[in-house]
């Protein structure tokens, strides 16, 4: 969720830093700092944007080619200057900043506060930088072995990077459970939470394991596990390009991220179907067919929009592959002992890779003996390592914090994996697989169609810009298109809107109808199409106004419906990759009307690496 970026090397510290914050912003946060070696152990840290910081610097010294950024997602303790990254310990030799959460952190403080040690702020981080201190003291330690012994004692999840007053030429960094890469240049070396600050500078990555402590120099690196022994890094080259985090002429990431997605699910095709031969070809799992072919049943487990795209896989994988499926939330899935035995194939998606409670359901998940698969985006991330086999979706780099491309992409790579299961198990015709894969292969150009609807898209949202409630319904696959559409609209717009499957509107939200209602209906023709056909005469009934996505040439609706988005025609499992695109383009229009940050919504972090 927080943002990590540090330098070490020839460069201007400083502006390899902010840059490296600013590039860092799309993930969600509250404040932000820095720390500085420039003759001193210079801190500057400020609540509020990076301009702040910016701000706030003007008149300070900001030399040094030594330091680290920070920007922060308040847990323990509001947003606030103290409470702002980085922290120092108590004698201000030591400074860290930190990603995660330190569990245990209520009994170190109690115990260091026993010792003497004052602290100045609300947060667990700030305990860890003074046990730091305090295990250097007490037991005569140089701070590398401080640092290692002090992570040893400590319970939680971290992503930390550590500067030393006494030591000015050294940085230090550590994980677990949260992510943290160097990346190595030219006599220089940079640490970052992801590859967005860095890889204008080098594609040469090392991706910390979880218990790995780094000990960086001006010219040199070593990494030893928190046992003391020394690891061999890899060296990753990064497949990320500096103009893939520019916005490229659109006003938001997210209105990008949406016109890219023609682009996103072809590359996730890309190499993996033939049409005229109808066969998918999954190379990150084909080493798991004779696996696919003997388990009894599939538990997708995923947090928030990759939670829907399971959804809409359940459907796809039973009817196909004819497994029995259950979706499970992550968040929900360790704490109610479910039952999970080496006959389950589970399934668990995730755009960053590093999503805690996914992560925890997997290893929950294996310590049962089942077989996981992975669907992610972000190569060398901490899932597909987690995992026993997996997909990519090769959906590129997503800045908005409201997961568009994303969710299409995983919805593609489910898809695919319904029919590879299918062909593997022989639950399809070879003819109804051929046809299907073809109707596949056409999807990006139809997502390219449905994106033409923009500019009519923009005129509905004109028109409920001021609206406090949305209802979405669907039915089939429809059903969870409803709810990411409804979680779009609240996640960046802040309007309340609730998705349902359209025949659960009776049991309890059709008393919510009245003509102030905006009700959006998923109602393309497919198999039920007659049955939503009927859900809208009950709302229109009761004054409701119906805005309906209809399939391209459609006239029944038409008559019903006050507003109406087009689809062109395509076949029913192939509709939640086009039904979502108006619904995207929905919300992202009415956010920018009601003035809202389309990009950084309030509250929210694009990458929830902690519980």
């Amino acid at each position: 969720m927080c943002g990590i970026v540090g330098y070490i090397g020839h460069r201007k510290a400083w502006e390899v830093i902010i840059k490296g914050l600013h590039r860092l912003e799309y993930r969600g946060y509250d404040s932000a700092g820095v720390a500085l070696m420039n003759g001193n152990l210079s801190i500057y840290k400020k609540a509020g944007k990076v301009s702040e910081l910016e701000r706030f610097v003007i008149d300070k010294n900001i030399e040094g080619s030594i330091g680290m950024g920070h920007t922060r997602w308040a847990t323990h303790g509001i947003p606030s200057d103290v409470n702002s990254h980085p922290h120092m310990s108590g004698d201000g030799k030591l400074a860290i900043i930190h990603n995660g959460i330190i569990e245990n952190y209520a009994v170190l403080k109690e115990e260091l506060v026993e010792r003497g040690h004052i602290f100045r702020s609300d947060t667990d981080t700030e305990v860890l930088i003074h046990l730091i201190e305090e295990i250097k003291k007490q037991d005569n330690l140089d701070l590398r072995d401080a640092v290692r012994v002090a992570l040893n004692a400590v319970i939680g999840a971290y992503a930390i990077v550590i500067l030393s007053k006494d030591e000015p030429d050294l940085l230090i960094a550590a994980r677990k459970g949260s992510p943290l890469l160097i990346g190595v240049g030219n006599g220089e070396y940079f640490v970052a939470s992801d590859a967005s600050p860095i890889v204008e500078y080098t594609k040469n990555v090392i991706y910390l394991k979880d218990n790995e402590i780094v000990y960086i120099e001006q010219n040199e690196l070593l990494i030893k596990n928190i046992d003391n022994v020394v690891q061999t890094p890899s060296i990753h080259e990064l497949e990320l390009k500096l103009e893939m985090l520019e916005k490229g002429g659109y006003d938001h990431f997210m209105l990008k991220e949406i016109f890219e997605q023609p682009r996103s699910i072809k590359d996730c095709l890309r190499g993996r179907i033939y049409p005229n031969e109808g066969n998918v070809q999954l190379g990150g799992i084909k080493d798991y067919t004779e696996k696919l072919k003997n388990i009894d049943r599939i538990v997708i487990v995923a947090c928030g929009t990759s939670w829907h795209a399971g959804l809409v896989g359940e459907y796809l994988i039973e009817e196909y592959a004819r497994m029995p499926v259950e979706v499970e939330y992550a968040s929900e899935f360790r704490y109610r002992n479910p039952i999970i035995s080496e006959k389950d194939l589970v399934i668990a998606i995730s755009q960053s890779g590093e999503t805690a409670d996914t992560m925890a359901a997997i290893e929950l998940a294996k310590s049962r003996g089942a077989t996981i698969f992975g669907i992610c985006n972000v190569v060398g991330s901490s899932i597909p390592r987690l995992t026993h086999a997996g997909v990519y979706t090769h959906a590129g780099p997503e800045i908005g914090v409201a997961s568009t491309k994303a969710f299409t992409a995983q919805v593609t790579v489910l898809t695919l994996m319904a029919l590879y299961m299918a062909q593997q198990r022989g639950t399809m015709k070879q003819s109804e697989l051929i046809g299907l894969l073809t109707g596949l292969d056409q999807i990006p150009r139809l997502v390219e169609k449905c994106l033409e609807s923009n500019l009519s898209v923009k005129a509905i949202a004109a028109e409920f810009k001021d609206s406090s409630n949305f209802l979405f319904l669907g039915r089939g696959t429809g059903f969870p298109v409803a709810l990411e559409g409804a979680l779009k609209l609240k996640e960046i717009s802040y309007i309340h809107a609730e998705g349902y499957p359209a025949a659960e509107m009776k049991h309890g939200p059709i008393a919510l109808i009245d003509e102030e209602m905006p009700v959006i209906f998923i109602a393309t023709k497919n198999s039920s199409y007659e049955k939503v056909i009927s859900n809208i005469q009950e709302v229109k009934a009761r004054k409701g106004i119906v805005i309906a996505i209809v399939t391209e040439g459609d006239t029944e609706v038409k008559k019903m419906a006050d507003f109406v988005i087009e689809i062109p025609d395509t076949d029913e499992i192939f509709l939640p990759l086009l039904a979502t695109i108006p619904l995207q383009l929905l919300a992202y229009h009415i956010a920018v009307m009601r003035g809202c940050n389309v990009d950084q919504p309030r509250n929210l972090a694009k990458s929830v690496t902690v519980e």
